[in-house]
């Protein structure tokens, strides 16, 4: 039997929604409960922004060759009017900047767009959401 989580905020493909409740380290504590079911566990959000959450997440990690490849995936389904979603967890954990946040080339990337030092995961994964805020 196949696991699905629904939701339709704040967790959308490759992207998380903006805070408008709670505090950053109770968003990365949720994300890292989403990050650890199993990775077939299908995520149905409400939203099809994928392609430009997307754009984000290169924008953030221009040389993950899965997201590259997945970039090329989704448009072409989007280019025959077939929708993105659902999305996987293990997806996900390999294009979503924000269950991303942790890694090196996330956080790199985060602190040269800044141009602050980085100390800990919550404040990464908070200088992420608010590149996102801004990102056009």
């Amino acid at each position: 039997m196949k696991a699905y989580y629904f939701v339709v905020t704040p967790y959308s493909r490759a992207v998380v929604g903006r805070l408008f409740e709670g505090t950053p380290a109770q968003m990365l504590a949720s994300l890292d409960k989403l990050s650890a079911l199993p990775q077939s566990t299908l995520v149905c959000s409400a939203h099809e922004y994928t392609l430009s959450n997307l754009k984000f997440a290169q924008a953030v990690e221009p040389d993950n060759q899965l997201l590259a490849e997945y970039i090329k995936h989704c448009q072409a389904l989007r280019n025959n009017q077939i929708p993105t979603l659902p999305s996987s967890i293990g997806v996900e954990r390999d294009i979503n900047p924000f269950l991303r946040s942790r890694k090196a080339t996330v956080r790199q990337t985060v602190q040269n767009h800044t141009q602050q030092t980085i100390t800990d995961d919550v404040q990464a994964f908070a200088l992420l959401r608010e590149w996102k805020n801004i990102y056009r």
